[in-house]
């Protein structure tokens, strides 16, 4: 038995580094998604086309900045409201409903491995 008080180490050379690319790689897809989502919403758009249309260049955008600003803790938590906008987003138009659905829980993985690495 080890008498060393230091909890188990990730393994990882830098672990803050690691939880931060993680949350960025995952944003961006969901950046990268909700930029190719615009074409189907325009196609299959009911009378609230537009806006979801707008709501999903919005949230491209914020999800790019949201990934770049994830040194900082409260970036953390602007990931998370940035999935619940996706989710409000889904009232627009179905796809966006699916495309938060499936990032919601991307995200809430992203945390746990967060916690898991960063513990």
């Amino acid at each position: 038995m080890s008498d060393d008080p230091d909890p188990p180490r990730s393994g990882l050379r830098n672990p803050v580094a690691a939880a931060r690319g993680l949350g960025a790689a995952t944003l961006g897809m969901e950046a990268l998604v909700l930029g190719l989502a615009i074409q189907p919403i325009r196609v299959l758009g009911d009378g609230f086309g537009p806006a979801a249309m707008a709501a999903s260049v919005a949230l491209a955008v914020g999800a790019i900045v949201v990934a770049g600003l994830l040194r900082h803790r409260w970036a953390w938590y602007a990931g998370t409201v940035l999935q619940a906008l996706l989710l409000l987003a889904g009232l627009l138009h179905w796809s966006l409903l699916a495309v938060g659905v499936l990032f919601a829980g991307v995200w809430a993985y992203v945390w746990h491995v967060r916690r898991v690495i960063l513990s």
